[in-house]
């Protein structure tokens, strides 16, 4: 059976470009420039992936004298990918052919100092996209010019994040959904990292600088995580992390 994709993109510029992209590899492609369209056919029909580009309005508005007051809306809801002949090497295709025609879109902004992104994943629990989707939130970081991602440790971060969230979260369960989330403007870059695992206390992880705990495996990750980060919360659960 063929999987089925579904596009919403108010402007069809991106989804023109991934439909052809998608058919040509024989997959079955529906798009909408309607959100509402796209909500009615997404409730109405089974799609192994959603696909969503849409310009919203800020909710704060234009910043800094900025003109732009909108937030590019960009989604890739893939939580029912896992239901026929689970391939991770597919979904990860799958992955890089949205981000690279994703990429080619943004870096035409000529100002991009007015560039807002709200970029979310919704994928069942498995680790090779999620590289994928690191790299291409490490390079809209850097062409936004939040940080230098040369100098710094960010991608550590992250990865520590996105992969504790996979092994310790789901237990690599791929029934189990993986939500990432990266709110990106000139000013931050904030992220969120959901699991639908049982979850944990953070403050019972071994403290690795203490010397009775250098040769104790965990703890690591959450000191990495805390020291590169601005900001690192996690839920009460302990199964939801948002970082800036």
């Amino acid at each position: 059976m063929k999987r089925r994709i579904l596009i919403v993109d108010d402007y069809d510029d991106l989804a023109s470009e991934l439909k052809k992209r998608f058919e040509n590899s024989g997959y079955k492609v529906e798009k909408t420039e309607s959100s509402a369209e796209g909500i009615f056919l997404e409730s109405n029909n089974d799609y192994d992936i959603v696909i969503t580009d849409l310009d919203i309005p800020s909710a704060q508005g234009p910043k800094n004298g900025a003109s732009r007051s909108s937030v590019r809306f960009f989604r890739v809801d893939a939580d029912k990918f896992n239901r026929n002949n689970f391939d991770e090497r597919e979904l990860r295709r799958i992955l890089e052919i949205i981000l690279e025609e994703k990429q080619k879109l943004v870096d035409k902004e000529k100002d991009l100092t007015k560039v807002h992104e709200r970029i979310e994943f919704i994928l069942p629990t498995c680790l090779s996209p999620i590289y994928t989707i690191l790299d291409y939130l490490m390079g809209r970081i850097e062409k936004i010019g939040i940080v230098d991602t040369q100098k710094s440790n960010l991608f550590v971060a992250l990865d520590e994040a996105f992969v504790n969230a996979v092994k310790h979260g789901n237990k690599f369960d791929i029934t189990k959904i993986l939500r990432i989330v990266a709110d990106i403007s000139p000013e931050e870059a904030r992220f969120v990292v959901e699991d639908e695992g049982d979850g944990f206390n953070v403050e019972s992880v071994p403290d690795p600088t203490l010397s009775e705990n250098m040769l104790k495996p965990t703890g690591r990750g959450v000191l990495i995580i805390k020291n590169v980060m601005d900001e690192v919360n996690y839920s009460q659960k302990g199964n939801r992390l948002e970082m800036v």
